[in-house]
Formats: structure tokens, C-alpha cells, sequence
């Protein structure tokens, strides 16, 4: 069998998980890792090293906030500095996944869903995970 993906929507006070299926076709939302400090990211690590043994993952796909224009933001340089922390700690691979987008998609599939909008932020990050590892998915099929 298939080692599982992982994938993850890193923001600056939470990261959304998602995992794949052991047949590596859907993408199913796991939970949101929550830090206090935009900066404490050593928890973070240690609860994605934790899932990453608990789920027997072994590929990453991280998503990544490009600019509408192709530019790589601040919030861009944060990712790929988290991602150069998520290949150290873990040793495996980290894919980065473009990820304009899936935030208002996540959301709108809330709205859909009849979700009331303070409700809504307690599941965005995690779906819009869903939706990154889900593209990747798509994409290597």
C-alpha cells in the first residue's frame, strides 16, 4: 500500500490538515493546529510530526500563497521558510502546491453548506487544506 500525503495550510496563527485516502484519490480534512504566537512553531512541528506517524504519511504538500500578479509575498517567504523547518524535522519530501484561491472556496463550500459565518472559521483552514492536497491529487493521477 501506498504511503498517505499529507496536506497543509499554513497560516499565521493555524495550519489546516488534510490527509489522503491509502489509495491516494481524495483528500479528507483532519483537524486545525492552533499556536498563539504567529512564531511558536515548535508545537506545530511536533503535532505534524505526530500525525504524519499516527496517518504513515510520506509525502508532504504544503500549500503556497503566490500574489494574483506571480509575486511571492511575506506570507510566501513564511511558507518557504516553513517548509525548509518541515524537511529538517521530518525528512520527508515537501511538494508546494499553489493555493490562490482555495480559501474563498473552502468558504463558499461553507456558505453552501448552510454554515453560520462564526462557525465558518473553525473549519476554513482545514477544508481549504483539503482543497490543496485534493488539486495535488488531481494533478498526479
Amino acid at each position: 500500500m501506498e504511503k498517505r500525503i499529507i496536506g497543509l495550510d499554513f497560516g499565521s496563527k493555524t495550519v489546516g490538515v488534510a490527509v489522503s485516502d491509502g489509495l491516494g484519490l481524495t483528500a479528507q480534512a483532519v483537524e486545525i493546529i492552533r499556536r498563539t504566537s504567529e512564531n511558536k512553531l515548535r508545537q506545530t512541528l511536533a503535532r505534524i510530526e505526530t500525525l504524519i506517524a499516527e496517518y504513515e504519511v510520506g509525502k508532504i504538500v504544503l500549500g503556497f500563497p503566490k500574489n494574483m500578479n506571480d509575486t511571492i509575498g511575506e506570507r510566501g517567504e513564511k511558507t518557504l521558510a516553513f517548509k525548509e523547518m518541515l524537511e529538517r524535522r521530518t525528512g520527508l519530501p515537501v511538494i508546494l502546491w499553489d493555493e490562490r484561491l482555495t480559501t474563498v472556496a473552502a468558504d463558499r463550500v461553507l456558505i453552501e453548506s448552510g454554515v453560520r459565518r462564526e462557525k465558518r472559521k473553525n473549519y476554513v483552514d482545514q477544508i481549504a487544506a483539503a482543497f490543496i492536497l485534493q488539486g495535488y491529487l488531481d494533478s498526479i493521477r
